[in-house]
């Protein structure tokens, strides 16, 4: 395994998936309001839908989109509107009045490991970041569907360590503010998702 190819691939990982962005939003107002437990399935949902994306691309769905250019602007009709929803139930969701209660005790239900793991497939970063690592990395090391299985199992790990640092931020913020506070915390992380649409149209 060439040994700059790998370093420059996990510093774009982290890079990538550990800025700001829907995935991150979502797991940050998770982990606030229910716990870091119930933040787990849709930390593990990230990762493996994600990884499991970039190996479809590897294996030819890549290059769907690559000769269809169009299908991106019908992926983004569905992420528009599943990304508004999200945010606009992050941002009414209200912790409970006793801040003090167990983990896990707080209204709503923080996202699944399967409705994250679907998100993906609607998550225009998501998208952007498989296609530039089509564009950038695959076969510069092992071969193009070599690189990109490589790659879907390297971000499985990154993609677990980065999701986890949001839930982390999400956890001390939840244990740290009011009631009030954590509301406004949770409009916040709504802000930044409907902030990332303009991702999607730009």
């Amino acid at each position: 395994m060439n040994t700059e190819w790998l370093l420059a691939f996990i510093g774009f990982a982290f890079a990538t998936a550990g800025t700001p962005g829907p995935n991150n939003a979502i797991i940050a107002a998770a982990a606030a309001n229910h716990g870091l437990r119930r933040a787990l399935p849709g930390i593990f949902g990230i990762s493996l839908g994600f990884s499991f994306m970039i190996a479809a691309a590897g294996l030819g769905l890549g290059g769907l989109f690559q000769a269809y250019p169009q299908l991106a602007f019908w992926l983004r009709l569905p992420a528009t509107a599943f990304m508004l929803w999200l945010a606009w139930k992050i941002a009414s969701a209200k912790p409970a009045d006793d801040h003090e209660a167990p983990e896990g005790e707080r209204r709503g239900a923080a996202p699944g490991f399967f409705q994250m793991a679907a998100f993906q497939w609607v998550n225009p970063k998501a998208w952007a970041m498989v296609l530039s690592m089509m564009g950038v990395f695959a076969g510069h090391n092992a071969g193009f569907r070599a690189d990109m299985l490589l790659m879907a199992a390297l971000f499985a790990v990154i993609g677990t360590i980065t999701a986890a640092s949001w839930a982390l931020i999400g956890l001390f913020a939840g244990r740290l503010l009011n009631a009030r506070q954590l509301v406004w915390f949770n409009r916040m992380m709504a802000a930044l998702l409907v902030g990332s649409l303009v991702l999607v149209w730009t």
